[in-house]
């Protein structure tokens, strides 16, 4: 791709300066997200469009994460947007976990329809209802389906891609002949998650089952990926359900098994969401705005010729473009009207992980001169070894801004032993809060009510901290981790 001149553009504007991000993170947030061209408001109340910069790193998210389903036996299906009102009331506790954020269709081609239509807001009920049609015998299963799809949520408060009314996501529906089996998937799919979020965007996660009190609606068991941002944090950034036979009870998803009895099947949820683009720009990003890791970058090298106008800049450029393409996701900025100094500030803006700076000096010495964006280094590099060094530096930079973000968890992980310790930590610390807890939904609550901070989950990996519950003082066996949430 070659970036070409804009002849509408005027005279040059230098990046504007964006909200300090120690000041006011949101608007910082906001400013990256608009600035860096990933999305911007609409006239739909609540809803972002989400420019081709952005949906390029969704794509990128999509694919490797597409694949990874594959591997473990997914198939990828379409569901219709519209659900009946009589489907989604088959499932109790999930239509209460969801109407309010529901919004309803109840007139269309002019006519007053007889029965209402929900927007899909997300489709267990019409994937129980297919399956129940589907399934006859054990010989059927598994059915491991996902759907990639936008949904509805009528969200209170929004802001682009954390939590917008409509936004896109992966939706995986299973069933299963036995509750390990499914069980067994539902895991299975959370490491799918936080390998793609570890390994693609760069960023730890925290893994665990959600509280009671915090999982899915209508599920026997959520679990979690937990991601911290910058300015201490928590994002939900993926889960998987273990629903049982809740669902496949209702909707009369039965089979024949084995011994030619009728039985349930059982089921099986889980998505994350372009709420991940989020994730990517509150856990690296700084003042220069977006920092993107070079697996999930849309552009991972850009050329910028110095002092262009002079014989043979361009052309050198060029070559270079022309032989490093194939290998790498490149950009060739041609701009005429910016000088050297705009375009730096703006592909630094747009989180390209290196840059690659040629003028007539370094074409005359045979070099090139390369920026990280992680870090800002600079370094002089021969031309003939630039391919090398590119493949160098870009896993570099990929484990750096892991190990970056590594780092800055631990800085912001305590323990805590008391209610007001739990106070204390998030209000200086922000972060993780690790505590024992001893399992009471009013010991949830009295933290939630005392600090703001929610339940993140109950982690695979559990520290025996101390003998009894921070809140109540009762005897505890499970460690829990607390932190303030979007």
């Amino acid at each position: 791709m070659i970036f070409h001149t804009n002849k509408n553009m005027g005279k040059e504007e230098f990046v504007k300066e964006i909200t300090n991000i120690e000041e006011d993170f949101a608007q910082w947030y906001t400013d990256v997200v608009k600035k860096a061209e990933l999305a911007d408001y609409t006239d739909t109340k609540g809803c972002i469009a989400i420019r081709p910069y952005g949906y390029a790193i969704w794509e990128n998210i999509q694919k490797y994460m597409d694949e990874k389903f594959k591997e473990n036996g997914v198939k990828n299906v379409y569901f219709p947007v519209l659900i009946p009102e009589s489907l989604l009331q088959k499932e109790k506790d999930h239509v209460e976990g969801f109407a309010p954020e529901v919004a309803w269709v109840t007139e269309a081609g002019g006519q007053k329809l007889d029965e209402k239509y929900c927007i899909r807001p997300t489709s267990e009920t019409m994937f129980s209802n297919l399956y129940s049609k589907w399934l006859t015998s054990w010989r059927d299963l598994p059915m491991v389906y996902n759907q990639w799809c936008n949904v509805l949520r009528w969200e209170k408060e929004t802001r682009p891609f954390l939590r917008s009314r409509e936004f896109l996501w992966q939706e995986g529906h299973t069933i299963h002949e036995t509750a390990e089996e499914a069980k067994e998937l539902t895991l299975k799919m959370l490491d799918v998650y936080a390998e793609t979020i570890e390994n693609l965007l760069a960023i730890p996660v925290l893994k665990g089952r959600k509280t009671f009190k915090e999982q899915f609606a209508g599920a026997e068991a959520t679990y979690t990926v937990e991601c911290l941002m910058h300015d201490g944090r928590a994002l939900q950034s993926g889960t998987s359900h273990y629903f049982g036979q809740n669902f496949t009870k209702p909707f009369d998803v039965k089979f024949q098994n084995r011994e030619g009895k009728e039985e349930y099947a059982y089921q099986t949820s889980w998505g994350t969401s372009t709420r991940l683009l989020g994730a990517i720009i509150m856990a690296h990003g700084d003042n220069r705005g977006l920092k993107l890791p070079p697996k999930v970058a849309p552009i991972q090298c850009v050329i910028v010729p110095v002092a262009m106008q002079k014989a043979g800049v361009k052309e050198k450029a060029q070559e270079l473009f022309d032989s490093l393409k194939k290998k790498f996701r490149m950009e060739l900025d041609l701009r005429d009207n910016y000088t050297p100094g705009f375009k730096f500030n703006d592909w630094e803006m747009r989180g390209v992980p290196v840059r690659i700076e040629i003028g007539p000096r370094d074409i005359e010495n045979g070099v090139a001169v390369l920026v990280r964006r992680d870090t800002l280094e600079k370094e002089t590099v021969e031309l003939s070894n630039l391919e090398n060094r590119l493949n160098e530096l870009l896993e570099d930079i990929q484990k750096n801004m892991y190990n970056t973000c590594l780092e800055r968890r631990k800085e912001k992980t305590t323990v805590a032993y008391t209610l007001d310790e739990i106070l204390k930590n998030l209000n200086e610390n922000q972060g993780y809060v690790k505590t024992m807890w001893c399992g009471d939904v009013a010991c949830e609550d009295k933290v939630k009510e005392v600090t703001g901070a929610h339940s993140r989950c109950i982690p695979f990996e559990q520290e025996h901290i101390a003998d009894v519950c921070p809140v109540c003082g009762k005897k505890a066996t499970t460690m829990i981790v607390w932190g303030r949430q979007y």
